[in-house]
């Protein structure tokens, strides 16, 4: 069975900066287009960016988060990665990686079935202090 197992989270002051890490063992990893997910304290969970199968030479960003995080990939590791920089205190919230064999699922998210990434980690919690 597949298995995606973040990490990095934690505590942190606002401004800081913060390295997520998602690793991905029980598939060819390369082959797996792979996104980065929040849900915050009361609200629904939200796309934050994917990245494209193979070399990852295409990525997408929700435009709150464009110029602030950045996901990229290790294929040679089996992880992908997010870095958050300028961190606010409303980015406090469990982040979450998942694949899909499908780009375009991952960065038109809704909890349709049709939508839906076809596996997901348990999530690291982030939290940004005053």
């Amino acid at each position: 069975q597949v298995q995606l197992v973040e990490s990095g989270g934690g505590l942190v002051q606002a401004g800081g900066s913060l390295r997520l890490s998602c690793a991905a063992s029980g598939r060819t990893f390369s082959n797996y287009a792979m996104g980065w997910f929040r849900q915050a304290p009361g609200k629904e969970r939200e796309f934050i960016a994917a990245i494209s199968r193979n070399g990852g030479g295409s990525t997408y960003y929700a435009d709150s988060m464009k110029g602030r995080f950045t996901i990229s990939r290790d294929n040679a590791k089996n992880t992908v990665y997010l870095q958050m920089n300028s961190l606010k205190p409303e980015d406090k919230a469990v982040y979450y990686c998942a694949e899909d064999t499908i780009l375009h699922t991952i960065v038109v998210y809704t909890t349709d079935k049709d939508t839906y990434p076809e596996v997901w980690g348990k999530g690291t919690l982030v939290t940004v202090s005053l």
